[in-house]
């Protein structure tokens, strides 16, 4: 089954742009963590809702928050597809860098994806 790439796109022939598993799933991880609960109309509670951490006091209490946040948000969606060995989390002014270490389940592969948004995004 081909996936499409997000954020969607066009690619060069014109088509909608697909991706592969390893990048689909590193799709679905930056989704999960920079959609608000409350954003999609059908779930509600999709999403970990980590922008809203970008403008908060920076401490070694919300750092800590945020990871666990991070990690339960992906366990509860996408526990099926990966299992979650690490997260770490990192605030600086507007910016909040996150990095997952997952493994596969499917194949049993172990990955590690990082993502930085900048405030205002």
């Amino acid at each position: 089954m081909r996936k499409f790439d997000y954020p969607l796109h066009i690619d060069g022939r014109g088509r909608t742009a697909h991706t592969d598993d390893d990048d689909h799933l590193r799709d679905l991880i930056e989704q999960v963590l920079f959609t608000s609960p409350g954003e999609r109309v059908n779930r509600p509670t999709f999403g970990c809702g980590v922008l809203q951490m970008i403008f908060a006091p920076n401490s070694t209490e919300l750092a800590a928050t945020t990871q666990f946040l991070v990690q339960g948000a992906l366990q509860q969606w996408l526990g099926d597809l990966i299992e979650v060995q690490a997260v770490q989390v990192d605030a600086q002014e507007s910016t909040i860098e996150i990095t997952v270490q997952y493994l596969v389940r499917r194949t049993q592969r172990q990955q590690v994806a990082q993502f930085r948004q900048r405030g205002g995004a």
